[in-house]
This record gives C-alpha cells, sequence and structure tokens, in this order.
C-alpha cells in the first residue's frame, strides 16, 4: 500500500510539473540553493569539540573553521553538499597519529557556518579561496566536496597539490541536476528549464561542468580515488569515468561502505593514510 501511495504521488507531481513548469523550476531552484541541516552525530560533536576554531568572513558568509594538530604536513579537508567537517571524524583521528596539521570548515550555509542562499558554485570558490590560504600539500573530499574541490584545483592550476584523496566522485553536472529531478518526480521539461535558469543566473555552461576535465587541468602529482561498487547515493562509474580520464588517479574500490560509512571503514582509512604517508 505504501508503494502505491509512492507511485501515486510521484504521478501526481509529474502531472501538475508539465502543467506549470516554471513554479516547479522554482522549487528545484530554491532545493539547489538550500542545503539541509542534518543532526551532528555523537562521535562528529566529539572530534570537532577538540579543534582550535575560528570564524572566515566569506561573501555574506561567516565560516566556521576548524584545526587540529600542529604536525608539519598540512592538509585540508572538504565535505560533501549538506555534509559538516565533523563527517570526517574517523579521518582525523588517524591523520592526527601521523602528525599533520588538519583544517577544515562548514561550507556556507553548512553546519556553524552562518545561514542564507548559497550554491555549488559559491562552495567551490570557497574551496579555492582556503587551498590559496592554508597552502595545504595535501586534500581529502568526500561526495560533492570532490567537485568542488577538483574545479577548484582545475581552474586554479597555480594550486599545487602534492597527494589529493577523492572519496566517491561525481562528474557532471547535467547529470545531478537529472538526478535531483528524477527524485523529485519532475519531468523533463522543468530539467531543461531549470538548467537554462542556472546557466542564465551564473554564466556558465552546464555541459561544460564535468570533473574529468577539470581533474586533467588541475597541478595534482597523483591522485587517489575511493568508491564502493554498491554506493546507492552515486554509482561508482562516476569515479570511474573521472579515473579514466585523470592520468594522476588510481581508482580503488571497496565493497560494503557505502556512501558515508566509507569515511570511517577501517579498510578504507588504511588505505587513505598509505597512500598519504608513503
Amino acid at each position: 500500500m505504501r508503494k502505491i501511495k509512492t507511485v501515486l504521488k510521484r504521478k501526481i507531481i509529474w502531472l501538475f510539473a508539465y502543467l506549470f513548469p516554471n513554479f516547479f523550476v522554482d522549487k528545484a531552484f530554491a532545493y539547489l540553493v538550500s542545503p539541509m541541516q542534518f543532526k551532528i552525530r555523537p562521535h562528529e560533536k566529539d572530534i570537532l569539540s577538540k579543534a582550535e576554531k575560528s570564524r572566515l568572513m566569506f561573501n555574506d558568509f561567516e565560516i566556521q573553521m576548524y584545526q587540529w594538530g600542529k604536525g608539519e604536513k598540512k592538509i585540508l579537508l572538504v565535505h560533501g553538499w549538506e555534509g559538516n567537517a565533523g563527517n570526517f571524524a574517523y579521518i582525523i583521528k588517524r591523520l592526527l597519529e601521523e602528525d599533520y596539521t588538519i583544517i577544515s570548515f562548514d561550507g556556507p550555509s553548512h553546519g556553524a557556518s552562518s545561514k542564507g542562499k548559497t550554491s555549488s558554485f559559491e562552495f567551490t570558490e570557497l574551496v579555492a579561496s582556503l587551498i590559496q590560504k592554508h597552502e595545504p600539500s595535501q586534500l581529502i573530499s568526500h561526495s560533492f566536496g570532490s567537485v568542488a574541490s577538483i574545479i577548484a584545483l582545475g581552474k586554479n592550476p597555480a594550486l599545487k597539490i602534492e597527494r589529493y584523496v577523492g572519496i566517491t566522485v561525481p562528474n557532471k553536472f547535467r547529470e545531478r541536476l537529472e538526478e535531483i529531478a528524477n527524485y523529485l518526480g519532475l519531468p523533463y521539461i522543468v530539467v531543461s528549464r531549470l538548467i537554462t535558469k542556472i546557466e542564465a543566473e551564473h554564466d556558465i555552461k552546464v555541459d561544460e561542468i564535468n570533473v574529468e576535465d577539470y581533474a586533467q587541468k588541475s597541478s595534482v602529482e597523483k591522485a587517489l580515488l575511493l568508491h564502493d561498487t554498491n554506493d546507492r547515493v552515486l554509482p561508482v562509474e562516476k569515479s570511474r569515468e573521472v579515473a579514466n580520464k585523470w592520468p594522476a588517479a588510481r581508482l580503488v574500490e571497496v565493497t560494503g561502505t557505502g556512501h558515508y560509512k566509507i569515511l570511517g571503514t577501517q579498510k578504507v582509512l588504511n588505505e587513505i593514510v598509505t597512500f598519504l604517508c608513503h
């Protein structure tokens, strides 16, 4: 019965979206610029409480910054959309054992940063500015954070990274928009008009925003991509596409972790530390 109700609801949404596409374009756009806030889990709160904290003004936002450790090796951690710096709790603990200076942040309208409408483009701009400011030799990103990081590096090849770890890496922006529309049960006419709206507001071409292209322009010496073969949020094919086009990258496919548990799985943590430290 629940499945029938879900299917019926999606059909009703699809019909109204087809009849009133502009209304649903505005709704979809609002979804894109308003990241949801999720409850911070106990192990994330614990690691965040141990950080040295500061605030950074960026555009109209106060960005919450974090730092752990004072080692010679400096690394920047970039969380995903609707995530926060605490998502890297298990990775941070392992890096502290390796004598790192670890820098991370909550993106605009994420975590403990101030709230407001933002966008993936603004997030990417922030990542570029933080790399320039802190000059990390290494970088780890998760999910959308991988998009922001690779595009930031590809747009600014003067920013050099010796070792980069991308944990689940999306690829084409158009596919992301289509996935959101499918999730919301919207017809293609809404997707088409949404793309037109995004291109007009940000002066970009959606079909030119492909991570695989920016990766090749970046100044990354070596990259390790990690992805679960059964990831239900982001198919492993996305990381495969990027790895196939990026000479500096090596893809390691894992199983039994999923999209989020991959951040705390022992075998993944071992792969990351081995890659970064040897």
